[in-house]
């Protein structure tokens, strides 16, 4: 079987990352997608809403599409959520035949050098690199490029950073992201104020 794993702060979760999912799931033939928010992501220095909150958003943007599933594994370990960590764990409940495919944007790839027991985690799954139409990889080591399947898509201008600033500014959300994750951010009163990431 082959599992597609979308792991990320999803601070919120947006249409970026559901059409991205869906992209990678139909073109590598994948079994399901499983999406993995982070706990406390170890590369991330900005404003991020309380773990469970962003679980909660993310199961119910994903929950009208069959394969689509959400692992709560990174939030119940708690602490710093280290990726190879999370493959690990999803090669045990599946088995070593299954096929991991690790989902993530090409801003993090570049940062791949970085992450623990990097080359251990090209050896377990398959990078795909999910990237917008004329980005420049030529930071990316040579010898990684090799290894990791480029996923050229295309240039959805929407991103978190965005959407929070814009609740910040009492400017609207809708067609950004999911109407029941619209309702969620609003109905919590998520991204109006600073939050602390552990709560």
């Amino acid at each position: 079987m082959r599992i597609g794993i979308i792991g990320g702060t999803f601070n919120p979760i947006h249409y970026g990352h559901l059409f991205a999912a869906e992209e990678v799931y139909h073109r590598f033939g994948l079994g399901r997608v499983i999406f993995v928010p982070s706990y406390q992501p170890p590369h991330k220095a900005c404003q991020v809403a309380p773990a469970r909150d962003r679980f909660l958003m993310t199961e119910l943007a994903i929950s009208s599409n069959p394969h689509f599933k959400i692992s709560d594994i990174e939030i119940d370990r708690a602490g710093k959520s280290y990726t190879i960590d999370t493959v690990k764990s999803f090669k045990e409940t599946y088995g070593r035949k299954a096929q991991i495919y690790f989902i993530t944007g090409a801003d993090a790839i570049l940062d791949i050098g970085t992450w623990k027991d990097f080359r251990q985690l090209l050896k377990l799954c398959q990078f795909v690199a999910l990237t917008r139409p004329g980005y420049n990889l030529e930071k990316l080591e040579k010898s990684l490029l090799g290894e990791i399947i480029l996923v050229e898509l295309p240039a959805l201008a929407i991103s978190g950073t965005d959407i929070r600033r814009r609740l910040k500014e009492g400017k609207p959300i809708k067609y950004l992201v999911p109407e029941c994750v619209e309702d969620y951010i609003y109905k919590h009163g998520l991204y109006r104020e600073t939050i602390r990431a552990h709560s």
